[in-house]
């Protein structure tokens, strides 16, 4: 036998990020199925370079602002990788607010 499956074609055309709900009814008179649907859209750029210039043995702080332009607020665990970077582990960001993540940097030589 043939498949039962048919296919029912969305389009959907965010205008910036955000996490976006959508419910739809299917209504027959023998049947209702109700689809939840979810999208998660990111930034266009989300990726960015910092360069540090100091001397050994000194300490440099880089505020990375954080902004939340979705309807949920962020929870981040920020993992750091490389020699003499410090950060917090954590960091929240409310819905709409704009948190600096403090990166520092502390080479223990040339």
């Amino acid at each position: 036998g043939g498949s039962d499956a048919v296919e029912f074609p969305i389009k959907f055309t965010p205008k910036k990020p955000g996490c976006y709900h959508c419910q739809i009814i299917l209504k027959s008179s023998y049947d209702i199925r109700v689809y939840e649907i979810e999208c998660v859209v990111n930034a266009d750029q989300a990726d960015a370079q910092l360069e540090f210039l100091i001397p050994a043995y000194q300490t440099v702080t880089q505020e990375i602002p954080i902004s939340n332009l979705s309807n949920e607020d962020w929870r981040f665990e920020a993992i750091l990788e490389g020699q003499g970077f410090h950060g917090p582990p954590v960091i929240n960001v409310p819905v709409g607010g704009t948190v600096p993540y403090p990166l520092t940097f502390k080479p223990i030589a040339e």
